[in-house]
């Protein structure tokens, strides 16, 4: 396999978590069943428009649908505080909360590079959104998430 190949069943992974999120959340499921569901039924699937869906990197997907669970509450705070005041993260988009949650756990993780994180996140976003009027807002969200988890990568977080 080679790196870009490697590299697209990262995004893909990444991409799937975020659904997977969005479904936990949604459907009130478990993290084991979402992540067994993907895993067999999603991952490569061909749709029935015969779009042929990626595969994802099933060890970066589980660590980061775990991660997001286990660390969710400390995910939730990160995101609260990089919100603009009196607008909690109940009040999100429940696609931008998987968004932030997924993005939070690498963060929390600290496996990836915080500006890794950022990138991949942005363009899950466009993916989603695609008019582009919410990637600003992300991008500016994870920015302050990662310089509070990772003070020594990208700098301490912005006031103001």
């Amino acid at each position: 396999m080679n790196p870009d190949q490697k590299r697209q069943m990262r995004s893909a992974a990444r991409l799937y978590a975020v659904q997977a999120l969005f479904q936990m959340e949604a459907a009130g499921s478990t993290v084991d069943r979402v992540t067994r569901e993907f895993e067999t039924h999603r991952f490569g699937e061909v749709q029935d428009d015969g779009v042929e869906m990626a595969e994802g990197h099933v060890d970066l997907f589980r660590k980061i649908t775990s991660e997001a669970v286990n660390h969710q509450a400390r995910i939730d705070q990160m995101t609260d505080r990089a919100l603009v005041a009196k607008w909690p993260i109940d009040r999100i988009d429940p696609t931008l909360r998987a968004v932030f949650r997924a993005a939070g756990a690498e963060l929390v993780a600290g496996d990836t590079p915080p500006k890794v994180v950022i990138t991949e996140y942005l363009g899950i976003t466009d993916a989603f959104f695609p008019d582009g009027k919410e990637k600003g807002f992300v991008n500016a969200v994870l920015d302050h998430m990662a310089r509070e988890a990772h003070p020594d990568a990208l700098g301490a977080p912005r006031r103001g």
